[in-house]
């Protein structure tokens, strides 16, 4: 796999230096919110899962993120956003995959999650916005041979494939190689060739350096669109996207699924002020009649008295980010009413998350504090006392910047 844990020591300051002023959250047991598995109609095709309140776990691009800058010893490493990954995610316990989605210049949805292919021709690297390629262009492009796609894509199939490589955030390019690749695909693909007992979260993808007129972005959403509504059947669907316009035209555009807004919380800041924080991105939704954000999750435990007012907004909470690939992380959130997380590690989270849920709910609040020393332990992590223990349960502290 492509992250590294982070022990949870390293992120959750002392707790000294912890300063409440009575905050209180909505827990597991008494939240009035709108839960992420309730659609707008009881026969909503775009309900989250079949069981209210149930806490959502999302596979990340599938299986988890291909980050080359880490490193685990203990996962298989495999090519995300892609039809081996998204089915290797869905021999697990949850509920939804996540993957980006592009549109070719022919009109054709495509799963990629950067905006630009670097490939290698004659010795020189070759970059190519993927919006600028046909769907002919685009397939390609890595492994064409032995692949799980076997639907219409497959005439595109050539022996002679070009390499994949990868920019980093810090400039460095890597060539892409995982221990399990696949070929890209459509999404007509994933709809054709992934289990139907998992959801999708299909995040819209578009460049942040871009700025793009309405009729621009109302091509993509409707080519997206006519895949759906045409190859779902009865699959759970919602959408996300972090451009706020393209989120509320995804909402005008359709009402049967679920549109969620992303943003880092802060984290970063854009020329565009809606998002730049969790208070913006609540205003959003209200505005345009959007269902749910998914924050990173540094935003919800810097400021967990958010998770309260979302809450009261009538909106749904996922987060996402590196940190939810840590048990103790998920558990807090688990506790406090987020809805559910985005995460890389999904074997390790599903398997945590069935564990604490089932402990809960069978045995009752009386036994939470034996659970999380236990997950404490099973992370050789020096076990809180219970008096630090019952301050996380009423509060996540704020994480120191990274």
């Amino acid at each position: 796999m492509a992250l590294k844990a982070i022990p949870i020591s390293q992120v959750v300051p002392q707790i000294d230096e912890i300063h409440v002023e009575n905050v209180t959250f909505p827990s597991l047991y008494n939240n009035n919110s709108t839960p992420l598995s309730h659609g707008e109609d009881e026969d909503d095709v775009g309900k989250m899962n079949n069981n209210n309140n149930k806490f959502v776990v999302m596979g990340h691009r599938g299986s988890g993120t291909n980050m080359l800058q880490y490193s685990s010893c203990n996962e298989k490493t495999i090519k995300e956003n892609t039809l081996r990954s998204f089915n290797e995610a869905a021999k697990f316990n949850l509920q939804f995959i996540e993957f980006d989605v592009q549109v070719t210049r022919d009109g054709h949805p495509v799963i990629f999650h950067d905006i630009f292919i670097f490939t290698q021709q004659e010795g020189k690297l070759i970059e190519k916005r993927v919006t600028d390629l046909t769907l002919e262009e685009f397939l390609s492009y890595g492994p064409q041979n032995g692949s799980t796609n076997v639907t219409d894509s497959s005439p595109f199939i050539r022996d002679v494939e070009k390499p994949l490589f990868r920019k980093m955030k810090d400039g460095r390019i890597f060539e892409w190689k995982v221990e399990e690749d696949d070929r890209l695909c459509t999404l007509q693909d994933v709809f054709e060739n992934v289990s139907q007992s998992v959801g999708f979260n299909i995040e819209f993808k578009f460049d942040d350096k871009r700025n793009y007129k309405d009729e621009e972005l109302v091509r993509v959403i409707r080519a997206v669109l006519q895949v759906v509504f045409k190859y779902a059947k009865g699959r759970r669907i919602m959408f996300s996207s972090f451009q706020p316009d393209v989120a509320q035209l995804i909402r005008k555009e359709q009402t049967a699924y679920r549109v969620f807004f992303l943003t880092n919380g802060g984290s970063e800041i854009y020329p565009d002020i809606r998002r730049n924080s969790l208070d913006e991105a609540i205003k959003l939704c209200l505005e345009g009649g959007l269902q749910g954000i998914v924050s990173e999750v540094k935003a919800i435990l810097r400021n967990p008295r958010m998770i309260a007012k979302i809450k009261e907004s009538n909106l749904s909470l996922m987060t996402y980010g590196q940190l939810n690939n840590e048990k103790e992380v998920v558990y807090l959130q688990y506790m406090m009413g987020v809805d559910g997380v985005i995460v890389d590690f999904v074997e390790e989270i599903t398997s945590a998350v069935a564990q604490f849920s089932k402990q809960v709910h069978h045995d009752g609040k009386e036994h939470l504090l034996l659970l999380e020393k236990r997950l404490l332990s099973e992370q050789r992590i020096t076990p809180c006392s219970e008096d630090e223990i019952s301050y996380f349960r009423r509060l996540v502290p704020e994480l120191i910047h990274s």
